[in-house]
């Protein structure tokens, strides 16, 4: 008997066994993708080990059509060789690893989708199925790179667990196959005495049987795996698509000649989108100034009582939070203008307590950019003038006399308010300045969130514009490799609605962190500390910030307050555990009856806390 026969016949009995660990490895590896709390390098070492079982499971599965026995055994190789890689490189750029993950899980449902194709029995349709979904999971994670080892390792733990099992069901239909052949088969012996399978004796049909359940269970099973995959796919495509948001229109153009001084009305119009019940709303364009000083061109938002005496109305400045870097993401053009930050006490006071409200979309947001985005003195500088042009509206009677609100960006922009208002607009009286999770520390921000997909979204928005602001800086030039085209995207998505969760993900995408650490210790990072405000502050300050906050960390904001208590700056420093950087500002925020009561103290010149003698920051439940 030749040679070839004699080894076959010798590794058959190891066959099964192997398909079983084969089989076991797929589902552990695939329940391991879907609920250990791995890292993105351990996503990438197991979702490789998974594209390896995938190999293996190619070389020891019987093609169908003896034309196929080769590009199986070559795909099988293949899918060993791009696993390994994954695995043992889980550091190397993810849209590479995602590259060789892609095309492997392609490849793989190609071919089995094929020998479905060619073979018998039963099972061709599940088996199809069952391919498409391997195709479909493929395709996504070769469209959003870096998902593959993020949100992708769900799709492809449900992929390989699905493979398992259907190994497994495989196996159990063998062995019985096995069992009936054994004792139905006829043997013949070589020369040397060896036992081998008589093929012409075998009495085993190719297309076996199955119980009703299992078939339908594995069909069930290969159905909703598809479902899955084209849900994660039409899912991941809408999520960073983004949605088409308005653009600016004519009211936003400033006519040929506009006032030459700071803080005069050019234009408003009535604002009916988004306005609170109770309240009246108007778009105004304004004139400013931009980060060098030179004139510019500011739109924002003004919103009243609709009910409303003759007398001055307490007046509000808000300092938006971040909403993106794009003409169309200013605040005035969205569908929710006023929900920025502390939305909700904002509509408390307006339509309970009598209260105007300004807010400037700053340069860039609705008008001609670029934006000043971080910039903390052109930031306040666009308030207040804001301010300024409010008290020009018709029909509204506003005093020199403000407090000012921000949240994130916005609130290190009422920080800078409040901070260059003496100087810049001595005819404003500042009752207090309130900042909830203020980007103060500007480069700690940019150091600690780095690696994070929203500081990759927030980092990418810092290149777009800072670019344009200070060339000298050169940072096109200096982000790091593969982060271009991640900027350029995140650049034209607003930081709202579906647009946020979009530029989030395509932060994700970005393989590494968009600043070098090199630029970041440079003049780049110097120009970055350079925007932490730092005081003195005109009136009294309310620093809010949530202990569970991801983006603007507790740690941070912690060290801002302690340099400015040092500093014999006073503060009223509130920390809220439970609360992240989005929460602490929401409607049932314990922040907000507290900064309705804070503000309405302001206005009534009550005595403010200090929190800066305290041995501790005080929670939310101490209150003012």
């Amino acid at each position: 008997m030749p040679i070839r026969i004699r080894i076959l016949t010798a590794l058959a009995p190891l066959a099964g066994p192997a398909r079983a660990v084969i089989a076991l490895a797929a589902v552990g590896l695939g329940v391991a993708l879907i609920l250990a709390p791995l890292t993105p390098q351990q996503t990438a070492v197991v979702t490789g080990l998974g594209v390896a079982v995938l190999g293996l499971g190619a070389l020891l599965l019987p093609a169908p059509d003896t034309a196929l026995r080769l590009p199986a055994r070559v795909l099988g190789a293949a899918s060993i060789v791009a696993g390994a890689v994954v695995a043992l490189w889980p550091s190397a750029s993810a849209p590479g690893l995602a590259l060789v993950v892609g095309i492997a899980l392609v490849a793989h449902g190609l071919l089995r989708a094929v020998q479905a194709v060619l073979g018998r029995g039963e099972a061709r349709v599940t088996s199809v199925i069952a391919a498409l979904a391997g195709i479909v999971l493929g395709v996504v994670a070769l469209s959003w790179p870096v998902l593959t080892l993020t949100v992708f390792r769900l799709g492809v733990g449900a992929f390989l667990v699905f493979q398992g099992l259907a190994l497994l069901l495989a196996l159990l239909g063998d062995s019985r196959r096995s069992a009936r052949a054994e004792a139905a088969s006829v043997h013949a012996s070589d020369p040397a005495g060896t036992l081998v399978p008589d093929p012409a004796a075998d009495p085993v049909p190719r297309s076996r049987p199955r119980g009703r359940v299992a078939r339908w269970g594995r069909a069930l099973g290969a159905s909703l795996a598809l479902v899955a995959s084209l849900a994660l796919a039409l899912g991941t495509g809408w999520a960073l698509g983004g949605v088409p948001l308005p653009e600016p229109g004519a009211f936003y153009t400033p006519p040929s000649a506009v006032p030459s001084e700071p803080g005069r009305l050019i234009r408003s119009e009535p604002l009916t989108t988004g306005v609170p019940r109770g309240a009246e709303a108007w778009r105004i364009l304004y004139t400013t100034t931009g980060v060098a000083g030179e004139p510019a061109v500011s739109s924002g938002t003004v919103v009243a009582p609709a009910q409303r005496g003759d007398a001055p109305l307490p007046l509000l400045s808000v300092a938006h939070g971040t909403t993106g870097v794009a003409p169309k993401c200013a605040p005035s053009l969205s569908a929710t203008p006023f929900a920025d930050g502390a939305g909700a006490a904002l509509s408390t006071l307006v339509t309970e307590h009598g209260w105007a409200a300004v807010t400037s979309d700053y340069i860039g947001l609705g008008t001609a950019g670029p934006h000043p985005y971080l910039i903390g003195d052109a930031e306040g500088r666009n308030v207040l003038d804001a301010t300024r042009a409010a008290r020009e509206l018709d029909g509204l009677r506003l005093p020199a006399k403000t407090v000012v609100w921000g949240h994130s960006q916005g609130g290190q922009g009422s920080l800078w308010t409040g901070q260059i208002a003496p100087d810049y607009a001595p005819e404003l009286e500042i009752a207090g300045i309130a900042a909830f999770a203020p980007a103060a520390n500007l480069y700690g921000l940019a150091e600690v969130t780095k690696n994070e997909a929203a500081g990759k979204a927030v980092s990418a928005y810092i290149a777009a514009t800072w670019d344009e602001i200070f060339p000298e800086l050169g940072l096109a030039d200096e982000l790091t490799p593969g982060s271009a085209g991640g900027v350029a995207k995140i650049s034209q998505l607003c930081f709202n609605g579906q647009d946020a969760l979009a530029a989030i993900l395509r932060g994700t995408q970005v393989p590494s962190q968009i600043f070098p650490d090199r630029v970041l210790a440079g003049e780049f990072g110097r120009t970055l500390r350079a925007q932490t405000p730092t005081g003195p502050f005109p009136a009294p300050v309310l620093v809010a910030q949530g202990l569970a906050d991801p983006l603007v960390q507790p740690a941070q904001q912690e060290q801002w307050v302690s340099g400015r208590c040092a500093a014999g700056v006073p503060l009223d420093f509130r920390t809220y555990p439970g609360l992240d950087h989005l929460s602490l500002v929401a409607a049932d925020s314990p922040l907000t009856p507290e900064l309705v009561s804070w503000t309405l103290d302001r206005w009534a010149g009550a005595p403010a806390n200090d929190t800066c003698g305290a041995t501790a920051p005080p929670n939310a439940e101490e209150g003012s």
